[in-house]
């Protein structure tokens, strides 16, 4: 199972002086080495997203800067064997000032990425705290919110998203030309630990807790569309994460596609084929890759829809995020082929005018 896309060794600038994408920058690697030392404003798009799920919950911590402004978001889900039992999440929008200074240019888990640290230490109303700092043996996620039905229920976050030595993930440049482009650090099937406490009840996160990492910088065009897809944990004896993207990657030579066995990347070069129904997002979903022995033949059910539509001036935004279970086979670049169980993970479908 190879790929054309060019793999990179040795860290390099994603931008030229002149903020041009660095020819050099095109291709992908198993651990972060782009700087991301964006030029200019306006197109710019930076953020952090981190998603940890559990079998009966999932945190996922947002801190994004789209130039004109940030959004800084904590969302949080429960289930049972039923489906949802409570969600919710707070956003708090502002003007950038000074943030750009403060999602830096390197990516969790390396030696270079400094802390970042958005809004008051103890917010209240509809302020979002949110901090991600390195520390020894992964990344720590702390967040700090009141629920938006309540005043006084407090929402705290305190998570280790481990990074076992020598665990790979993909780092990949998608280019649309040579002013526009993404750089983005897929991080799938990390450890994760710790607590989350929601009034008086603390949620232990343990053992099946699995962290995910989405790090992007770029430069995008004013509309885009896209597919992401992802999950992790244990099946068929294997540690395993899937990491799935479509439509925006179409055109450009670039995939965001792979799959982590046991903390060893395969890259997937070819585009995935995605077949769902935008009318019914909550049908199962299938994602085959081309071939008589396809590296990829799953079905996505879900179990829960996040549906967001935003019309804010420059912002429009259409989105299904669907969370729910991977189950079929993958095959890795060294032939094996792993049954895939009821992986937890998450499908969307987005639309983006920004």
């Amino acid at each position: 199972m190879a790929t054309h896309e060019r793999e990179i060794t040795a860290p390099v600038d994603l931008c030229l002086p002149d903020g041009r994408l660095n020819p050099s920058a095109a291709g992908w690697s198993r651990t972060p080495l782009h700087r991301a030392n964006l030029r200019g404003w306006g197109r710019n798009k930076r953020w952090e997203y981190w998603c940890v799920t559990t079998p009966t919950h999932l945190v996922a911590l947002t801190v994004s800067d789209l130039d004109f402004l940030t959004l800084d978001t904590v969302y949080v889900l429960e289930y049972g064997p039923q489906g949802p039992v409570r969600e919710f999440e707070r956003t708090a929008i502002a003007p950038p000032g000074g943030r750009r200074s403060r999602l830096p240019r390197a990516v969790a888990g390396t030696a270079e990425a400094p802390a970042v640290v958005v809004g008051p230490p103890r917010p209240t109303g509809g302020k979002v705290r949110i901090e991600i700092r390195e520390e020894d043996g992964g990344t720590r996620l702390r967040a700090r919110c009141l629920t938006p039905s309540s005043p006084k229920e407090t929402v705290e976050v305190d998570l280790l998203a481990a990074l076992p030595a020598g665990h790979e993930s993909l780092s990949v440049v998608v280019p649309w030309d040579e002013r526009r482009f993404q750089y983005t650090s897929k991080q799938t099937a990390r450890p994760a630990s710790g607590t989350v406490r929601i009034g008086g009840r603390v949620l232990e996160f343990g053992a099946d807790a699995w962290a995910v990492l989405d790090h992007g910088r770029g430069r995008w065009p004013r509309s885009v569309d896209w597919n992401w897809g992802a999950a992790s944990g244990r099946t068929d004896g294997h540690t395993v994460g899937l990491q799935f993207g479509g439509r925006w990657t179409e055109g450009t030579g670039a995939t965001e596609n792979a799959l982590c066995v046991d903390g060893r990347l395969s890259k997937l070069g070819e585009e995935l084929e995605w077949r769902w129904t935008p009318d019914d997002v909550m049908a199962p979903w299938t994602l085959t890759s081309p071939g008589d022995r396809p590296a990829v033949d799953l079905t996505f059910t879900p179990f829960h829809r996040r549906a967001t539509r935003t019309e804010a001036g420059l912002i429009a935004n259409s989105t299904d995020q669907c969370f729910g279970h991977y189950s079929g086979r993958i095959r890795d670049d060294e032939g094996r082929e792993i049954a895939v169980e009821r992986l937890l993970g998450w499908a969307e479908d987005v639309h983006m005018r920004w």
